[in-house]
């Protein structure tokens, strides 16, 4: 028997490889000899670059950069297996996590760092780079990641705007003559799971702003400056990607990836499959098992376990999904792919032994399917 084993982590439990690692385990105490194909996965979110490091032997690398309220942080980003591809978070470097309670404003908060790292990570000589833009904590139209790759946007007085989204109108003039050339010469990939604009009702600000601290009075000023920024970016830029869908990504950073850094937004599902070769991989299995660790109706929207189910269809190959906790509606995804659902809990527990007993709990789980599959 062949395996495909290709979940997503378990959070604050387990990474997507030692899951896989642990499924592993469960199978060969009933087929020692079964074939396992091990493809830790993610859906662009956190989580990606380790994935993706696992799943092609790439190296993990960190830098010191400058986080969301100008102290340092250290960010983690990875280079592939081929040696030609980064895969950047934006949230090691510009993440909610980073900025706490009433410390949240997205007036002040900059993606600066995200710039950084994209730095260090053209300076490896690298040809693509693919970047997660979930978890943000900032509104800032991407400008920070720009100054951070030599970009200058500047005030009537020609000095540069402060970092956050609070001073964007204050721009009077971007000068591009020291932006980083590297850029236009690698293809950019960007894993965005939104398709809401810059602008608007349901823009950056509105939709995403309140969860980053901005009050309503923040929301309308955030919303202002960013449409001051697109309509400069118009004038002097000449692109107009304001209302593309994903711009509002990230406060804005998938506007400026796109308009600066000639970016192509995709699924992160898609991506992570792409560049974890998982189509090729999955061919003449007998069975996928994929998992993360909460699976419930919101699965069928880009999850991980999702897009491993689709990839499985084109090859009528059964999946199996295993996961911590099943949630409201999760058997409406027998509809979309899944043979068989299952958690891996043995019976109530507290929270914290279930997240520490995930290996143990995972083999077992996996052990109990292959008896069943064997019989």
């Amino acid at each position: 028997m062949k395996f495909v084993l290709a979940p997503d982590s378990f959070k604050e439990s387990l990474t997507a490889k030692e899951v896989a690692d642990a499924m592993e385990i469960g199978i060969k105490r009933v087929l020692p000899d079964a074939k396992c194909i091990k493809v830790p996965m993610a859906d662009g979110g956190e989580g990606t670059v380790q994935s993706l490091v696992d799943g092609t032997n790439g190296t993990l690398y960190e830098v010191e950069v400058t986080g969301p309220i100008g102290n340092k942080v250290k960010a983690r980003y990875g280079i592939l297996g081929d040696n030609e591809t980064a895969v950047i978070e934006m949230a090691e470097a510009s993440g909610i996590h980073y900025v706490q309670g009433e410390e949240r404003n997205p007036m002040l908060t900059t993606t600066f760092g995200t710039g950084e790292v994209i730095k260090a990570a053209l300076d490896k000589g690298i040809k693509k780079i693919l970047i997660g833009i979930g978890g943000s904590a900032t509104n800032d139209g991407g400008i920070g990641m720009l100054q951070a790759l030599g970009g200058r946007f500047l005030d009537k007085e020609g000095n540069e705007i402060a970092f956050g989204g609070g001073s964007l109108d204050k721009l009077d003039k971007i000068d591009l003559s020291n932006f980083d050339e590297r850029i236009k010469d690698i293809e950019l990939e960007v894993a965005c799971d939104v398709s809401n604009p810059l602008t608007g009702e349901n823009g950056a600000s509105a939709i995403f702003g309140p969860q980053k601290g901005a009050t309503p009075e923040m929301v309308k000023i955030l919303d202002e400056n960013l449409e001051h920024f697109a309509k400069i970016v118009k004038d002097q830029v000449g692109k107009d990607f304001a209302n593309e869908k994903g711009a509002g990504a990230a406060g804005g950073l998938g506007f400026a990836l796109i308009t600066f850094c000639q970016g192509c937004l995709k699924p992160g599902i898609d991506i992570v499959i792409k560049y974890s070769n998982l189509e090729e991989k999955m061919k003449d299995a007998s069975y996928v098992i994929t998992g993360e660790g909460c699976i419930d109706n919101q699965t069928k929207f880009g999850k991980t376990p999702y897009g491993v189910a689709q990839i499985a269809k084109k090859f009528d190959i059964p999946v199996i999904a295993i996961s911590g906790k099943l949630g409201e509606g999760y058997k409406e995804l027998y509809n979309y792919g899944f043979d068989a659902l299952l958690s891996i809990l043995p019976g109530i527990m507290t929270l914290d032994n279930a997240l520490s007993s995930g290996k143990e709990n995972i083999e077992n789980t996996v052990e109990d399917i292959v008896r069943l599959l064997n019989l």
